[in-house]
């Protein structure tokens, strides 16, 4: 059985701030877990040949094939919870790889007769944890992006930021900021 919360973690470095976010915001779920590390999973490339083996196994609808594992174990979710350092004006390229893999039409999401996306995954909510060492962290190089998924795409309306950032500034209390974040996941009303 599938836990009910899905980790999609892609943070790196030990000791990773957001990882830090992340586990805080894990133990107020209070649920199990399945953890997704991004930097141990072995993406395909992604060629011709690749994008039309998979596009004639969604004609076919064998949504079975190991290549929609990912996005049949993201669809079945109850709650989502990504970890994702803000680094080079966005998220790491694994979780764009990551999102690649699960946009699959039949699995999760659908197109009405007028091409509008229709959201077929299960959760209905998912945490978007980020860190950055600078101050200028625009949204739609991050969350934004994400959010517009989760809710045009795959149907998950109560999509959640937390961040921390201005960690790295000269002058800046990193813990003082850390710890905030961390009162803020405490005092969130998680329903």
């Amino acid at each position: 059985m599938k836990e009910p919360v899905l980790f999609i973690n892609a943070c790196v470095r030990k000791g990773s701030r957001t990882g830090r976010l992340a586990a805080r915001l894990l133990k107020r779920i209070n649920q199990p877990f399945e953890e997704v590390r991004l930097d141990e999973v072995k993406f395909p490339v992604v060629n011709e040949a690749f994008i039309e083996m998979r596009d004639r196994l969604i004609a076919e609808q064998n949504f079975s094939h190991s290549v929609f594992a990912q996005a049949r174990r993201f669809a079945e979710a109850e709650t989502v919870v990504i970890a994702a350092p803000y680094w080079d004006l966005s998220f790491p390229a694994s979780l764009k790889q990551y999102l690649e893999q699960i946009n699959v039409v039949g699995i999760s999401f659908r197109y009405t007769e007028d091409g509008i996306p229709v959201g077929l995954c299960r959760a209905n909510k998912l945490f978007y944890i980020t860190t950055a060492g600078g101050s200028y962290v625009p949204e739609d190089f991050g969350f934004g992006y994400v959010k517009a998924l989760a809710q045009n795409f795959y149907g998950i309306s109560d999509v959640r930021l937390i961040s921390a950032a201005g960690l790295d500034l000269v002058g800046a209390n990193t813990e003082a900021i850390l710890q905030s974040a961390e009162q803020s996941i405490a005092e969130m009303d998680l329903n």
